[in-house]
């Protein structure tokens, strides 16, 4: 209220004019504050009004806030688990209904008409697969991994491509994890590509332009980059700065300049001729002799820092010191890269790159890589090849391997072969599917080669060496090979080529003929086990042959009994048993509908066995799915009732009390009032007053 206090005395009118209309001016600027909160319903509305209040809602809010995206980011996982996993049921209907087919027809009294009409059933489900595993939801395709803008699978030359990457998308829960809303394909199709282990280590060099990061360094743990110390004939230590080199060259060009500006500082020599440079695997350091007293150049790193030990500089018993006698450093073990030259990889030296074959889905491409400079240049003509295969770089970044990514039936599966007289370009690249060092384990589709050993005698129940022959070669002139693998030969294709040919030479031999008489080798042209009779000798009259012992399968699983004979009939050429292909549900279901059209029992039957396992598989899947499926549940339950304690303590913080706040209004109104009435009543006075 308006008025004058009592300990003043006289004052000015202008003193009390002012102090007057400061008084109405705060009772108005409170009925303002107090209009607000009553139109707006908030008692704080800027951070001046209660700072400390005002805190607090910022961070309730904040909260709020991210609550709000969060229940969006479980909405779009609610969905796209609701598309899984109604996608992985309908895909696991109808592989139930394959393998019921494949345990109908599997039996013999099927007839071959029945089995060509169910063949076209599975052709169905095979078509209904396809739709399944391109099908989207509100983040696109949800079996295409990480990139789900794009159809991850396609129809490609007979068979289906997945073309997907990663293993899938997740959408952030904050501090709870994380939820997948997308899968890779393998949880739907099985395996999606099937690749040849690359056996060569091309075992590159360093080059002027090798990365540091592309380095597994002397201690085999990567490259750290950093300051390091060198010191020459025991001298003072100086530094050289190595945190920002991307490259060998860069290292060289730093330690060179700071060995240089030593030397012109201290007048002194302390490199020869050669400098600091690289020579295979390691950077070298030519130390000048100074005259014949030979001084050390050591390099040591700084407190916790491991760029010398890293670089091969220096070495963890501070052993390592150049001198004009020694000048390499320590193996880093470069790794292969897309840029390395192919002139920097020692596992092709002595090789002059040609041509090789790739056959697959009925179609035969010959790859010329003569004129390859880099490995992006053999990745780049490989995969043009059409034939849906990818080349990467193995793991330990020593080899490449090939990816054959089109699931098909066996036949059509991917072959990589040697064309004759191009110096053995497959085998030095590592990639030919068979090759010596091809491990038996891998043949048929990873179902390796059946052989006999340690049977006995029925009646005796002794052991009898003749009940474990495998298979019986006989030669042109009548001498017969009786093959009796044992563990130990069946490790990869050439301890069992070693096997045939010791036990052939040693047969022949007993027979009284020369060992030269037959071998066993890979084809040079082409795949398959190659087993030759020499038709020059006398008495060749007759055609190799070769016949099972034993009920044996070791002569069909390495491909002898459907090989192809020469027309001289001098030699067997077997099959390639370790052709590639993606062991996935579309493969296997080719194989049924091909086996059914075939009328082939045992197709069928391994099919089948296939499928099942397939189910069982998917059905923990779905699972899976329905598991983080609960798991959206939950914490879509959880944010809910912490968006409902939220909200009622930022209302207790921030809304107004309507009962108050009128109740002030109305004091602040009659406050108003009297101050205006006071104001007037004192404003009115005068001299003539006191009179």
């Amino acid at each position: 209220m308006s008025s004058i206090p009592s300990n003043l005395g006289r004052v000015p009118d202008l003193l009390r004019s002012q102090y007057s209309l400061s008084t109405i001016n705060r009772t108005n600027l409170d009925i303002f504050r107090i209009a607000n909160q009553l139109s707006t319903g908030k008692a704080i509305l800027r951070p001046s009004d209660d700072s400390v209040k005002a805190a607090s809602i910022a961070a309730v809010q904040t909260r709020i806030d991210r609550a709000e995206q969060l229940s969006r980011n479980l909405q779009v996982a609610d969905s796209s688990l609701a598309t899984l996993d109604q996608a992985l049921g309908e895909a696991g209907d109808l592989l139930l209904e394959a393998q019921s087919i494949a345990s109908e027809q599997v039996s013999f009294g099927s007839s071959e008409g029945e089995r060509a009409s169910q063949a076209i059933v599975i052709q169905s489900i095979i078509d209904g697969l396809y739709q399944i595993a391109n099908r989207d939801s509100r983040v696109g395709h949800v079996f295409a991994g990480s990139t789900p803008n794009d159809q991850p699978l396609t129809a490609f030359l007979g068979g289906y491509r997945y073309t997907g990457r990663g293993p899938g998308m997740t959408t952030d829960l904050d501090l709870n994890g994380s939820i997948p809303v997308t899968l890779g394909g393998d949880t739907l199709l099985g395996n999606t590509s099937s690749r040849v282990r690359g056996t060569s280590d091309l075992d590159p060099d360093l080059t002027a332009d090798s990365r540091l990061a592309n380095l597994d360094g002397a201690r085999g743990i990567g490259v750290q980059r950093g300051v390091v110390n060198f010191a020459f004939d025991g001298g003072t230590p100086q530094s050289i700065d190595l945190s920002t080199a991307e490259t060998v060259d860069d290292v060289i060009d730093r330690v060179t300049a700071a060995i240089l500006a030593y030397e012109t500082e201290n007048e002194l020599t302390v490199l020869g001729p050669g400098g600091v440079s690289f020579d295979g695997n390691a950077l070298t350091i030519d130390v000048d002799d100074a005259g014949g007293t030979n001084p050390a150049l050591v390099f040591s790193d700084v407190g916790t820092g491991t760029t010398a030990l890293d670089l091969g500089l220096a070495a963890d018993d501070e052993s390592l010191a150049f001198d004009a006698a020694t000048s390499d450093g320590i193996n880093l073990n470069p790794r292969l890269s897309w840029n390395t030259p192919l002139s920097s990889l020692r596992g092709l030296d002595d090789v002059d790159l040609g041509r090789i074959r790739l056959r697959a889905h009925g179609v035969t491409r010959t790859v010329d890589l003569a004129g390859s400079e880099s490995l992006q240049d053999i990745r780049n003509r490989i995969e043009a090849s059409g034939l849906g295969v990818r080349v990467e770089i193995n793991a330990e970044g020593t080899g490449i391997n090939v990816y054959n990514e089109v699931a098909s039936s066996a036949e059509s599966a991917l072959s990589i072969e040697e064309v004759e007289d191009n110096d053995g370009t497959a085998s030095a690249l590592g990639i030919r599917t068979l090759d010596t060092a091809t491990r038996l384990s891998e043949f048929n589709e990873g179902r390796g080669v059946r052989y006999i050993t340690g049977a006995v005698d029925p009646d005796s129940g002794d052991p009898d060496s003749s009940l474990d022959i495998d298979f019986t070669i006989t030669l042109g002139n009548g001498g017969t090979i009786d093959v009796n693998f044992g563990p130990g030969d069946m490790a990869t294709v050439e301890t069992m080529l070693e096997a045939i040919n010791t036990q052939a030479a040693d047969q022949l031999a007993d027979q009284g003929m020369a060992s030269s008489l037959f071998t066993a080798s890979l084809a040079t042209d082409g795949n398959g086990i190659v087993l030759a009779q020499d038709n020059t000798a006398g008495g060749m009259s007759d055609p190799i042959t070769i016949e099972p012992r034993n009920n044996s399968q070791a002569a069909a699983d390495l491909g002898l009994l459907g090989g192809e004979r020469s027309d001289d009939g001098s030699s067997i050429v077997g099959d390639d048993r370790a052709k590639i292909r993606p062991q996935n549900v579309f493969s296997w279901l080719i194989d049924l509908r091909d086996s059914l059209t075939g009328n082939s029992t045992s197709g069928i039957g391994i099919a089948g066995e296939n499928i099942g396992n397939a189910v069982d598989t998917l059905a923990e899947t779905r699972a899976l799915v329905g598991g983080y499926a609960n798991r959206v549940g939950r914490e879509t339950d959880a944010l809910e009732d912490r968006n409902v304690l939220d909200a009622s303590l930022l209302s207790q913080l921030q809304d107004a009390d309507f009962a108050q706040a009128a109740t002030q209004l109305s004091l602040l109104q009659t406050q108003l009032q009297a101050a205006l009435q006071t104001t007037a009543s004192i404003s009115s006075l005068s001299l003539l007053n006191y009179l």
